[in-house]
Formats: C-alpha cells, sequence, structure tokens
C-alpha cells in the first residue's frame, strides 16, 4: 500500500496495489501546484481521510473536477472528478509528492499535455526521481 500525507499530517490518501506510472500534466491548475498524479476510483484502491477544502474547475474545454487540499497547510491531496462514470464510480487521483520520495522514484513519468491537447505525449524515460532529485 502506498500512502501519502500533507505537510502538517491531517489530511491523507492510501493507493492499494501497483500505481502504475505518475502522471506529469501541463495544464493551468498542475503546473502551478506542482503536481505527479496516480488514478483510480474514490473508496476502491483510493481513499483520501481527514479535513479538506475544494477548489472547482470548470470544465471547457477539460472536464469539470475538483482539488481537494488540507484545510491546515494548503497541500494538494487529490483531484475528484465531478460527474459519476457509466457504472456510478468517481474518478480521482492522488498527489504523488506526499508520498514519501523513495516509495515513488522508481515509477516512471507519463507527460499528459493537458494545455492544449487534452493527449498522452512521447515517453522520454524518466521517472519520478528525475523531477524530484
Amino acid at each position: 500500500m502506498l500512502t501519502g500525507s500533507c505537510h502538517c499530517g491531517a489530511t491523507g490518501w492510501t493507493l492499494e496495489g501497483d500505481p502504475g506510472s505518475a502522471t506529469a500534466c501541463n495544464c493551468t491548475l498542475c503546473r502551478r501546484y506542482g503536481t505527479l498524479w496516480a488514478y483510480d476510483y474514490e473508496n476502491e484502491r483510493i481513499r483520501i481521510s481527514g479535513p479538506a477544502s475544494a477548489y472547482t474547475r470548470a470544465g471547457k474545454p477539460n472536464p469539470p473536477l475538483e482539488i481537494r487540499f488540507c484545510t491546515t497547510c494548503g497541500c494538494v491531496v487529490c483531484w475528484r472528478a465531478l460527474r459519476l462514470d457509466d457504472q456510478g464510480r468517481r474518478r480521482i487521483a492522488v498527489n504523488l509528492r506526499l508520498a514519501e520520495p523513495d516509495a515513488v522514484a522508481d515509477l516512471p513519468i507519463d507527460h499528459f499535455d493537458g494545455l492544449d491537447t487534452f493527449d498522452d505525449l512521447p515517453a522520454d524515460g524518466r521517472c519520478v526521481r528525475d523531477l524530484w532529485f
């Protein structure tokens, strides 16, 4: 199980199983927050704990979602979709920068163009360690 917590420790997340790759997105929010994301569905493999506030990003051109952050220290914990999928599940992504560096250092980075094309960008062989250290 992978875990992450905000700076003050009040809010955190768990992700069961293999997180897969980390996503680095260049959208107007992610590039400002400096986040790296791992995805699944709320209350399936990913669980959030502790108090959080939310900033809602409207759609157009991207799907609407909320960014959740610790109410005390302000660390970005996750984003979650505002709409459920066809199976009634809610997509969610946790901020891997809240995990211990050694736990995620070897995860490959997927680059996502959330700014212009909303497409995956070509892999460049980098991993989380290359962006952190």
